[in-house]
């Protein structure tokens, strides 16, 4: 960069108006300080920044480019530099190391500015710090848009974790995180809480008659009549296979018999999807229902409504047994 001291003035102006921190910047304000300046050459693939190691200067991008990786140099490329932008100035701004890996993407020429140097060039061209105060707020907008993208993932990443693929309810894994907190909350206002469980009967022979597309679409038809049969509040999750749980908050097991008779009468009528007349056949379902018991816990419920179901399959089949 000390070239710059021998060319004339107004190329000396249009190569620093190249630079996103030199735009508008006279040359004669920052001349003294750009000889102070070192220079350096990067290889492609050689590591300029990173996260652990102490970064103490802004580097602008003279010939070449650089790319930015985040979490590790094997992520895919987040953004890349090209000539006339700056890296580093984020860490020296915020006295902490490097959030970002910063990578030769090809042979590169930097100007290297110290920290020490950026702050006298501050003081010395109201320019060049309009320019930083710009290049700072877009690596916060930049930041932020990484920041929601990486949360909607994160969400998206959630919701699937959480929710069965076929049937779009909640999982075993999401009953896991809901039913406690629901029970305790029962358990504070002293108000009864029922589990059911409900079991297709005979589900694998029907699988084996009619193949597993028809054994999929009627367990999505049933779990579309259970949504429309409990309440909003009550929390229905397909528990694996073809067993689903509902907890029945402030119900009781004598409630939550009755309410389990008319949804066993709801499933037998039809398991029509509307899309195949193949799933016109009656599916029948066996339902177990427990209460929680004084000091009780989910895996107690569970293991209760659990007994209820394996007795109302003992019993023939399409029952509800307490």
């Amino acid at each position: 960069m000390p070239q710059l001291l021998a060319i004339n003035s107004d190329y000396k102006r249009s190569l620093l108006d190249s630079l996103e921190l030199f735009k508008g910047v006279q040359p004669e304000d920052v001349q003294n300080l750009l000889q102070r300046c070192d220079r350096r050459d990067l290889a492609a693939g050689e590591l300029l920044l990173s996260p652990g190691a102490r970064n103490e200067h802004v580097f602008i991008v003279l010939s070449g480019s650089l790319n930015i990786h985040v979490g590790s140099v094997d992520t895919p490329v987040l953004a890349t530099m090209d000539v006339g932008a700056c890296v580093g100035e984020m860490s020296i701004i915020e006295d902490r190391d490097p959030s970002a890996f910063v990578i030769g993407a090809e042979p590169s020429h930097l100007l290297l500015i110290h920290q020490s140097i950026l702050w006298e060039m501050v003081d010395a061209s109201h320019d060049f710090a309009k320019n930083l105060l710009v290049v700072l707020s877009e690596r916060v907008r930049s930041h932020n848009r990484v920041i929601a993208d990486s949360f909607g993932e994160i969400k998206k990443f959630e919701k699937h974790a959480s929710t069965d693929a076929l049937t779009s309810l909640a999982n075993r894994h999401a009953m896991q995180e809901t039913f406690p907190a629901e029970i305790e909350r029962c358990v504070e206002k002293d108000s009864p809480v029922a589990m059911m469980m409900i079991d297709v009967d005979n589900f694998k022979q029907f699988n084996d008659m009619f193949g597993h597309i028809a054994g999929d679409r009627a367990l999505s038809a049933v779990s579309k009549i259970l949504r429309t049969q409990f309440r909003p509040r009550d929390l229905l999750v397909r528990y694996g296979g073809d067993e689903f749980a509902v907890l029945l908050p402030g119900t009781t097991q004598e409630q939550a018999l009755v309410i389990g008779e008319r949804v066993r009468v709801a499933v037998s009528g039809s398991t029509a999807d509307g899309d195949d007349s193949l799933i016109q056949i009656p599916v029948k379902i066996s339902m177990g229902v427990a209460e929680l018991v004084a000091r009780g816990t989910l895996d107690m419920l569970t293991r209760a409504a659990d007994a209820a179901l394996y007795r109302a399959k003992h019993a023939g089949r399409n029952v509800v047994s307490g």
